[in-house]
């Protein structure tokens, strides 16, 4: 979500410029709702807390590819 220059929600907003089909996973070490309450996402986007396992990644990534956003990682 924060990187240097720019935020993941803004790169987010240009890539999806050019794909606008594309599916975004947000990683931060922050909560979910500390990143929401600072506006930089909302309740919709997809998004797994570090750190997390290689397991909890791929069942995050599983469920966005099956298009099923419901799919949380604690």
């Amino acid at each position: 979500m924060i990187m240097p220059e720019m935020n993941g929600r803004d790169l987010a907003g240009q890539l999806s410029v050019f794909y606008p089909d594309i599916k975004l996973l947000f990683m931060s070490g922050y909560t979910a709702d500390i990143i929401i309450h600072k506006g930089m996402l909302n309740e919709r986007a997809s998004f797994i807390q570090k750190p997390f396992s290689r397991s909890d990644l791929a069942v995050k990534l599983r469920g966005m590819l099956d298009n099923t956003n419901d799919v949380n990682v604690d």
